[in-house]
């Protein structure tokens, strides 16, 4: 038996110790990575005004505590960085593209601005992101398109080939920034889209027909924009669902201002002449189906809302709670379901509450009785509180 080489076990032992070196190493800098992502994103902040990274970001803990962040039980890297209705305002660092480990990155109900940094390109994971209700003005980088995972990418502008990298693109918000431009008709080409929202933007031109043919499509919001043109409810190869109608409505009443008088009524829709904002929207008995969408808050100024004998399912979004304006509720003859939340009782002015025939469980809640106004609840026996 030949004996070994007393130079290959060095060499060997010394492969080993620089492997282990290196592992060692990378391990550390990879957190240290985050670590230094997440402070650049902190020292481009120029409003927090609860303090909350100022306090919670801090070097002396591990980043995995950081209100906001969310580490993976695996790789104990960062995976989810949700800092959504904290108030701030400041820019988006590059280091954020460092983040090499993220799947989702969610901004919502912010001030930031500025432009979207072209590393985020190098987030290979992520598969979700939320920029709604902030200020940025810039087109999504075209590299975007690389990002093969992305299944929703919720803010930036629209380039016209977006569709030709992200076939798995599911919902796409551009809601509520100072984005313009048109919006392209290839967008048909995103098949599996099932929400698109556009609101509360500066698109212009007409509202391609092709949207028209993506045929999982769900929830369509185009309002307070400058588009033309009428796009009809047949969007999505269904019929009229209320995701449609109600995204679609406040944009109606302002595009009809100059050919019909906004306190009339017409198809369901009634506009108050002053804002040119919808007051009611009476559904009823017109063979709909769908879910309430999540966004129903939108409509404000909303009085009256009438659902009654349609097939409407799913259960009631909370976003119902920004109704403040609103005095009757008809939601009788449907299929909603689950329980009937007890947020029903911060509607301020309801007077009219109509639950039954439908799928609800458990019971009434007692902070309806909060409610001074309500003159009339109608439900099932099984519902009441007994």
């Amino acid at each position: 038996m030949a004996k070994n080489n007393p130079l290959i076990v060095i060499f060997t032992a010394f492969l080993v110790q620089t492997l282990i070196f290196s592992l060692v190493k990378a391990a550390a800098t990879n957190i240290t990575t985050d670590q230094h992502a997440l402070l650049a994103l902190k020292d481009h902040l120029t409003y927090d005004p609860a303090n909350l990274l100022a306090k919670n970001w801090s070097t002396s803990s591990s980043i995995c505590t950081w209100i906001g962040v969310t580490c993976g039980v695996r790789h104990h890297r960062v995976t989810v960085l949700n800092i959504s209705y904290f108030g701030l305002a400041g820019t988006l660092p590059p280091q954020l593209g460092n983040l090499s480990f993220l799947q989702v990155l969610a901004i919502k109900n912010n001030s930031f601005s500025g432009s979207l940094p072209d590393e985020l390109a190098q987030l290979r994971r992520l598969k979700r992101v939320n920029f709604m209700f902030n200020s940025f003005y810039t087109k999504i980088p075209s590299r975007i398109g690389s990002l093969s995972k992305l299944q929703q990418f919720l803010s930036g502008g629209l380039p016209s080939d977006i569709c030709n990298y992200l076939p798995s693109l599911k919902m796409l918000h551009l809601s509520g920034n100072m984005f313009d431009g048109q919006i392209p008709s290839t967008i048909s080409k995103c098949q599996q889209l099932q929400m698109l929202s556009l609101s509360i933007n500066n698109f212009t031109g007409y509202i391609p027909k092709e949207i028209g043919n993506i045929s999982m499509l769900k929830e369509l919001y185009l309002d307070i924009n400058k588009l033309q043109g009428v796009l009809l409810p047949s969007v999505g190869g269904s019929v009229a669902l209320l995701s449609f109608v109600v995204c679609f409505l406040r944009w109606l009443c302002m595009f009809v201002g100059l050919a019909v008088n906004l306190g009339e009524r017409t198809y369901g829709i009634t506009c108050d002449s002053q804002n040119n904002r919808i007051i009611v929207l009476n559904l009823t008995s017109m063979s709909l189906t769908g879910a309430i969408p999540p966004h129903i808050g939108n409509l404000s100024f909303i009085v009256q809302l009438r659902l009654r004998n349609n097939s409407f399912h799913g259960s009631l979004p909370m976003d119902i709670v920004h109704l403040h304006r609103l005095e009757i509720f008809h939601l009788g003859l449907n299929s909603f379901q689950g329980e009937i939340s007890s947020w029903l009782g911060s509607l301020p002015k309801l007077q009219i509450l109509y639950l039954f025939r439908n799928n609800f469980t458990g019971t009434i809640p007692p902070s309806l009785g909060n409610i001074t106004t309500l003159k009339n609840l109608a439900c099932t026996r099984a519902l009441i509180n007994k």
